[in-house]
This record gives C-alpha cells, structure tokens and sequence, in this order.
C-alpha cells in the first residue's frame, strides 16, 4: 500500500502566529493515530497537494460578520485566520473530506454549513463552571446512536474546556451528539457523512485518554478510505 493511503496526510489549520501548543498536540494526536500532519495557515492561497483529511484547530472567536450579526460582545478576533479558515472548510466540504473541527474549528464549521454562534455563554451557564481549563473538570453527555457515542463507547465522560462562544442555530445538516449539563452544545456531527464531527473541547489535550484518541484515530481512517 502506498504510503498516501497508509499513512494519509492530513491539513491541520492555525493562525500565521502563536497556536503552537494545539497544533503540537494535534500533530502528535494524528502521527500517534497513524495520520502524517501538514501545518497549514494564512499565506497559503492555494488547496494544499496530497490533502485527504482537514483538522481545525481552536483559538481566536469566529469574527460574528461571517454569520450576519453585529458584535454583541469584545470578541478576540483574526480576520485573515477566518478567511483562510473558511476557505480551508469550504473545500474540504466541496470535496467530502473528512473534517475534525475541534473548538472555534466546530463554531467555523457550523457558520460554513448556514449556522450561527453564542458570542458569549456565562449568562447561560447555570450548572457549569465558566472555568476555562485542559483538565477534564466538565461532564459531556452523549446522544445515544450518534458516531460520537461508538467512539467514546459511552453517554456520560469528562471534558475541557476553553471557550467562551458555542454553536446556537445548527447548520444544514448537522446534528447535535453532544451537550454539557447546561444544555449548551457540546459536539455536532453530519449524519451520512464518513467522518464530519465539530467538538468544542480540545482532545488534543487529552491525548493520553484512550477514548479521546479514538477521535483522530476515526479521522486516519476515514481519510484511509479517501486515499484508497
């Protein structure tokens, strides 16, 4: 088998500057998971060669113009991330690549596909820490018969948590398969789809659990099947 198909490189986004930690632990989540990662950012106009899987990471909020709202809040916002971003998920769309969207990456991928975000969720937190954290200190509930509940084989597990915005209106053709104990959505998926999946947490952090391995592990092989 070539190695295109063994070993099937996958994009991995970021900004032009600082995200070195995610990407790091991202790069080490796929190679562990049998995936070859290619840092990718802004600078690049054109779809990388070879490309049979895309993960975007987190960092900076969606820019709230790129769903047709006004700011309601002080958001942390890079324009030219967001633009690349964008362009990154549109053609792995165009093309049925598998997609991990991990934090701001399921934010981005739910406004590419017609949905809209909370700018801000402490006013909707009631149960639930606003604690941003790696440890795994929030509770996860899982929609049963969802591809998120085969891969981590369970309904209740533990996750982090690092963002201050979350997906509200659902895009086209994503389904939620994850909430906290707030209600706030926590993980979306694309039902019919190989591998199409938007988690808010970062399992990059968590790549020591088993579980949360599963994840890249499940993107290796979708994007297996692609190069194949």
């Amino acid at each position: 088998m070539a190695e295109g198909a063994r070993r099937p490189l996958i994009a991995v986004t970021g900004p032009r500057r600082g995200g070195r930690a995610p990407r790091f632990f991202v790069a080490l989540a796929l190679r562990l998971a049998g995936g070859r990662p290619l840092q990718v950012g802004p600078g690049r106009s054109a779809w990388p060669a070879g490309i049979r899987g895309l993960i975007v990471t987190g960092g900076h909020d969606v820019e709230p113009v790129l769903y047709a709202e006004a700011p309601e809040v002080m958001g942390r916002y890079d324009k030219e991330r967001d633009a690349f971003e964008s362009f990154m998920i549109d053609e792995a769309l165009a093309r049925d690549l598998p997609i991990l969207g991990i934090c701001r990456g399921a934010q981005l991928l739910n406004v590419r596909l017609g949905g809209n975000l909370f700018q801000e969720l402490r006013s909707r937190r009631r149960r639930t820490s606003n604690q941003r954290t790696v440890l795994p200190l929030k509770t996860l509930l899982v929609e049963e018969g969802t591809q998120l509940h085969r891969l981590l084989g369970r309904e209740r597990t533990h996750i982090n948590s690092l963002h201050n915005q979350g997906i509200d209106r659902l895009g086209p053709g994503l389904a939620v398969s994850g909430r906290d104990l707030d209600g706030i959505v926590q993980a979306v998926e694309a039902p019919g789809h190989d591998f199409r999946l938007g988690v808010q947490w970062h399992p990059e952090f968590l790549f020591y659990s088993g579980r949360q391995r599963r994840l890249f592990r499940a993107l290796v092989a979708a994007a297996r099947r692609r190069a194949a």
